[in-house]
């Protein structure tokens, strides 16, 4: 959405479309992104992602069926966990329904695609979200947030790198928990297709707490939140084989389509 907000769904929909343009990525990870959920127009906004960058492949895996913050529930059995460009217009015996989770859309052809479930948090905290202030100034207000599932979506490139992409609670000691739970997962991957692998995504975790006590390195340090201010980095690009001299943080770009800045790293 709009940062401030518009309320705006078709206008939204072209911002995606700029900011993709601006970001020049040939991979890329996002959160909290909507699958055909009414208030964001019924669109994939995966598929919307991936058409703007002209990238063939993405994958869209719903962390939760509904819209969160109002009526949703976990996955069932017949919901499809990973959506991708070739199942969306097909059933294959599941149900294609509305959700809300993260995604992946890359211009390098992927190879496989692999999701892992991270469990969620009984209970929830008090969030600072945005708003639009006094003035129309942007602004945030405290509200009580219902931690949902998390989960994290693999990305397997026929280059030989596998791009894990994550939205990790919010709530403390569980979101680590969750990163080791996806370091471990991606040991198993890179062993599996024979991969380097990164690990992208908000974390909700500050400043150098993802790479404590191991032998993942942050590739970017930037303050990534909120967008109209940055303040602290939550938002993570994580190696564990990548050499200073074989990589580069780019600079950001603002977009005006998130609470977040997006972060970059071009690989050499």
């Amino acid at each position: 959405m709009a940062i401030p907000p518009t309320n705006d769904i078709l206008a939204d929909q072209i911002k995606v479309g700029q900011a993709m343009l601006k970001i020049n990525a040939d991979v890329i990870g996002v959160q909290e992104v909507d699958e055909k959920l009414e208030r964001s127009g019924k669109i994939s906004q995966v598929q919307l992602l991936a058409e703007s960058m002209k990238a063939e492949d993405w994958a869209f895996a719903p962390s939760i069926i509904g819209t969160p913050g109002f009526k949703w529930r976990a996955l069932g059995k017949t919901d499809l966990p990973i959506v991708t460009d070739k199942n969306s217009h097909t059933d294959d015996g599941a149900e294609l329904v509305g959700g809300y989770g993260i995604g992946i859309a890359s211009k390098i052809p992927v190879k496989h695609w692999d999701r892992i479930d991270l469990g969620r948090s009984v209970i929830g905290m008090p969030l600072i979200i945005p708003t639009e202030g006094k003035n129309g100034k942007q602004s945030v207000k405290p509200i009580y947030v219902a931690d949902e599932p998390r989960v994290a979506l693999a990305a397997t490139l026929e280059n030989g790198w596998t791009i894990i992409n994550t939205h990790l609670s919010f709530v403390p000691f569980l979101n680590i928990l969750q990163l080791r739970k996806i370091k471990r997962w991606a040991k198993e991957l890179s062993k599996k297709y024979g991969t380097q692998v990164l690990i992208i995504g908000d974390l909700n975790l500050p400043k150098d707490i993802p790479v404590v006590a191991s032998q993942w390195k942050s590739l970017v340090t930037q303050n990534t939140y909120p967008s109209w201010g940055a303040k602290i980095q939550f938002d993570y690009i994580l190696s564990d084989t990548l050499k200073a001299d074989q990589f580069e943080a780019l600079d950001t770009v603002v977009t005006g389509i998130s609470d977040h800045l997006p972060i970059r790293v071009r690989i050499k």
